[in-house]
């Protein structure tokens, strides 16, 4: 694996001068994926009148691609520069975004035209998040790994933090789809950051993996995560997980929950994700006392136990008690959501070796976000036959339910992350297929 040389790395990643380009990056998209994550279904809702039927197909169109090529994706990053893909699906994203406010403005704008353009975005959303995961271990040490996970999860907690009251405000000032245009700037805006890291990037770390064929890298990258005692149950948990809670289920049915059955506006609702989002970036901050007082497998069991307890008490919520009920639930679920995932990252991205980065993150995606279309798919449909609360409830106690793999598994009585594993791929791959 090539990364910087004691010597040669600065012992803070704050001098960090290629990382900080790449975390400015990220938090700058953030910002506007999260003016988006409010907007486009608003643009459904209140301008093109969507059912939850529709909204909930909506936000499956986002997640399908991790279904779809999930699995080759991480075959491709690994065969190629992981910074070229990162630079290339920002500016996708920016072309793909700016057609929503230009189709508005010329009077053509229709609910069809979101399902494509969410469906691309998607796409080159799945690459970026692959490839910045698989290129991070190759910018800084794996000593340093732990500070940079949790440096960029404070990025997408500040984002949250700020991104939806931003975005409410936007919709409420601009209408819905001019304020996606802010995040198509913010992409455009960090492919301009990431093309400015001068740390020449390694070449593809395995020249025989090249030759093998898609289908065979695809199965090492199944067999790895699946027969690996630490990456098993933490694909296991996340990926049931994310079928039911706040990406899932959750996520087709909340802004149409708090729009139309608690009465909130756009600006109010930015307002109450804003505050609910304090706990994910509390979260980003207290993660390494907290992993330090209790182990990595304590905190790791405890947080994903939470989000379902949260979600539970969103059914509760009246038109009156809507602001508060929303932002302790969502903030409890912001919370544990943030720790467990700088976490299970860094110890996903610590145990596996560079060669193995793109598809292990592949393989591990496509487990845990293929599950996220099934879940918004399940929330609009239930939400629009059995009701919006009964919904809610269904996807609490499945929330809850999905931590059991890990909470039974090794992960739990875990102190520190374990120590690397250098060995070549072909035998890493042996031993745990």
């Amino acid at each position: 694996m090539s990364t910087p040389t004691p010597e040669e790395r600065p012992s803070s990643l704050w001098r960090h001068r290629d990382f900080m380009l790449l975390w400015s990056a990220q938090s700058t998209s953030l910002v506007g994926s999260q003016v988006t994550l409010m907007a486009l279904p608003l643009t459904a809702i209140l301008l093109l009148q969507a059912t939850p039927m529709q909204v909930g197909l909506l936000t499956a169109a986002g997640y399908l691609p991790f279904l779809l090529v999930g699995l080759p994706a991480g075959v491709w990053v690994d065969r190629m520069r992981r910074r070229p893909i990162l630079i290339a699906a920002d500016v996708g994203r920016t072309v793909l975004l700016l057609a929503i406010p230009a189709a508005y403005a010329l009077g053509v704008l229709r609910l069809w035209m979101l399902y494509p353009i969410a469906f691309f975005t998607g796409i080159l959303s799945l690459f970026f998040d692959v490839a910045h995961q698989s290129y991070l271990p190759s910018l800084v040490s794996r000593d340093q790994l732990a500070e940079g996970n949790a440096k960029l999860e404070l990025s997408f907690s500040g984002a949250q933090l700020f991104g939806p009251g931003l975005g409410g405000v936007l919709v409420q000032l601009l209408t819905a789809p001019f304020a996606i245009l802010g995040d198509a700037i913010s992409y455009l805006v960090s492919a301009v950051l990431i093309l400015a890291i001068r740390r020449t990037e390694p070449p593809p770390a395995s020249d025989e993996g090249t030759a093998a064929s898609l289908g065979e890298q695809i199965k090492e990258g199944l067999r790895y995560v699946l027969g690996h005692k630490l990456l098993r149950p933490i694909a296991l948990t996340t990926g049931i997980g994310n079928l039911f809670d706040l990406y899932g289920m959750v996520a087709a049915i909340l802004t149409l929950y708090a729009v139309r059955e608690l009465g909130l506006s756009p600006a109010a609702l930015g307002g109450v994700l804003a505050a609910a989002n304090a706990g994910s970036l509390l979260a980003a901050t207290l993660n390494g006392r907290l992993v330090q007082r209790f182990g990595v497998g304590p905190v790791l069991a405890a947080s994903s136990v939470v989000p379902g307890l949260a979600v539970l008490l969103l059914p509760l919520a009246t038109p009156v008690t809507a602001v508060p009920v929303l932002v302790i639930s969502l903030g409890l679920a912001g919370f544990a959501i943030a720790l467990y995932n700088v976490n299970q990252i860094t110890l996903r991205q610590t145990v596996t070796p560079d060669a193995m980065q793109g598809r292990m993150n592949a393989t591990i995606r496509f487990l845990i976000w293929g599950t996220l279309p099934i879940g918004t798919f399940l929330g609009g449909l239930l939400g629009g036959t059995i009701g919006l609360r009964p919904t809610l409830v269904i996807a609490g106690i499945g929330s809850t339910v999905a931590s059991l793999p890990l909470i039974l598994s090794s992960i739990r009585s875990l102190r520190s992350v374990p120590s690397a594993e250098l060995e070549p791929v072909a035998t890493v791959v042996s031993a745990n297929g």
